[in-house]
C-alpha cells in the first residue's frame, strides 16, 4: 500500500486527477510509515511467526530474492523506501512529459494496489479455510471499494483508477465468497464430528 500510494503522487504530477485523490495517497504514505514504523518495532523475532505472507510454503521457508521486505534489520526497510522514492523521483523529473510513462505509473499504482487482497485469496484457498479472517473485514472492503467505485465512475478520474477499482472490488468478492463456502464446510464438519460423537 505504501508503495502503491508513493507511486499514485508522482502519477498526480503527469496527470493532475482529483486533487481529493492525491491527499488522500498523501496521508496513506503518512499513516503507512507509522504503521510500518510500529509492525518493525514490535514484531516476533522470526519472520514465520510474524505471519510473513508466503514466507513457508509445503513446510520449507520460501526465500524472495535479496529476502524482499523479509529483512530483519529495519534499516534495509527505510533504505529501500528512500532509494525507491529517490529513483521515481528522477525518472518523473526525466520523462515526466511521456503519454507512456505517466500511463505505466498510473497502472502500476492502482494495479499494486488492487492487486493486495491476492494474497489473502491464495492462502484461503490453500488452507481451504478462512479462520481468523474477521468478517467484518471483508464487509468494510467490500463497502469501501464500493463506494470508491461510484466517486471514480461519477468524477474525472481516469479510466485505470476505474478499472483498478472494478479489479480490487472482484477480488473483495472472491474474499467473501470464500468465508461463505469456507464456513458452510467447516460447519458441516462440526456437524458430522457431533453427530460421530453422539454415535459413539
Amino acid at each position: 500500500m505504501l508503495v502503491a500510494s508513493i507511486l499514485r503522487i508522482y502519477y498526480w504530477f503527469g496527470i493532475n486527477f482529483e486533487f481529493s485523490l492525491l491527499v488522500q495517497s498523501v496521508i496513506m504514505v503518512f499513516v503507512q510509515t507509522i504503521l510500518l514504523k510500529v509492525a518493525l518495532d514490535h514484531r516476533p523475532s522470526k519472520a514465520a511467526e510474524a505471519g510473513v505472507p508466503f514466507s513457508s510454503i509445503n513446510g520449507h521457508d520460501a526465500e524472495r530474492p535479496y529476502n524482499f521486505w523479509q529483512w530483519r534489520q529495519q534499516r534495509p526497510f527505510w533504505e529501500f523506501l528512500l532509494y525507491f522514492v529517490t529513483t521515481v523521483g528522477i525518472l518523473q523529473l526525466l520523462f515526466g512529459t511521456s503519454t507512456f510513462f505517466v500511463s505505466i505509473l498510473g497502472y502500476l499504482a492502482l494495479g499494486i494496489e488492487a492487486t493486495l487482497p491476492i494474497p489473502q485469496v491464495i492462502a484461503n484457498y490453500r488452507n481451504q479455510s478462512c479462520k481468523g479472517f474477521r468478517v467484518s473485514v471483508i464487509v468494510f472492503w467490500l463497502l469501501g471499494d464500493l463506494l470508491k467505485g461510484v466517486f471514480f465512475t461519477y468524477s474525472k478520474t481516469p479510466m485505470v483508477f476505474k478499472l483498478c477499482g472494478l479489479c480490487q472490488f472482484m477480488f473483495d468478492l472472491t474474499l467473501g465468497y470464500q468465508y461463505w463456502a469456507y464456513a458452510e464446510k467447516e460447519g458441516s464438519i462440526e456437524m458430522k464430528k457431533r453427530r460421530s460423537m453422539q454415535i459413539s
